[in-house]
């Protein structure tokens, strides 16, 4: 996929952080597991009972995403027909999660160029663990809690685009999920990159698209993205 967002005329990067930023599938697994205990199930299909279950979930009435995380976790467990052994082992967790490797340096070189924003579908409080392991400190950060609201809704990126004061012309949003992020993100006008950190394997924590989603940029990797911005 030829390149097609013109940088010089880009200003602020919005971020999807989790299974963008954070390794949120290393992460769900071992937590899943902790929650369920032994079940016979690979890492694949527990991947992809999470993505199924958080979409169903967060389309309903808005709550908390510790909430959605504690249900996520019960409706598996009501699905294998087993009670969890930590109802609440994903957002306890969730802030141990690991950046990908090429996160951290990749944050701070992109720093500084762009302004850096993250707009994620979890509550404040448990981003503050997140960002504490990243050690950097983003120029606005628009959560789930704040707008009420989950993507692939457009709340966020309205959000982030005020808290900017930039046109949808001068933001590029960067992540890896087409269904929560690129669909919404370029209904918008924004530039739209794609982190494909599966590098094209199907399923996963993140559910598939249900509608075409055609990014501006396809890169496996934050430091492929450096490369293409050069």
């Amino acid at each position: 996929m030829p390149a097609m967002v013109t940088w010089d005329t880009i200003r602020a990067l919005t971020f999807d952080c989790y299974g963008t930023l954070i390794d949120w599938e290393t992460g769900i697994v071992r937590d899943l597991r902790t929650g369920l205990g032994e079940v016979d199930l690979d890492d694949e299909a527990l991947l992809v009972r999470y993505a199924d279950a958080e979409a169903a979930i967060e389309a309903g009435p808005f709550v908390p995403y510790r909430q959605i995380l504690r249900e996520v976790l019960g409706r598996i467990a009501r699905d294998l027909g087993i009670a969890p052994h930590s109802p609440d082992a994903l957002s306890v967790g969730l802030g141990s999660w690991p950046p990908f490797p090429d996160t951290i340096e990749s944050l701070r070189r992109l720093g500084e160029r762009f302004r850096l924003c993250i707009t994620s579908n979890v509550d404040r409080d448990l981003f503050a663990g997140t960002e504490e392991r990243l050690g950097l400190r983003f120029d606005e950060v628009v959560t789930a809690d704040q707008v009420r609201s989950y993507k692939p809704g457009t709340a966020h990126f309205e959000e982030a685009r005020r808290r900017l004061a930039l046109p949808p012309s001068a933001i590029a949003h960067v992540a890896q999920s087409l269904y929560h992020d690129v669909v919404p993100a370029r209904r918008l006008g924004l530039a739209t990159v794609w982190v494909d950190r599966r590098a094209g394997r199907p399923g996963g924590a993140t559910l598939a698209p249900r509608e075409a989603a055609i990014p501006d940029l396809r890169v496996e990797s934050l430091a492929q993205l450096l490369e293409e911005i050069g």
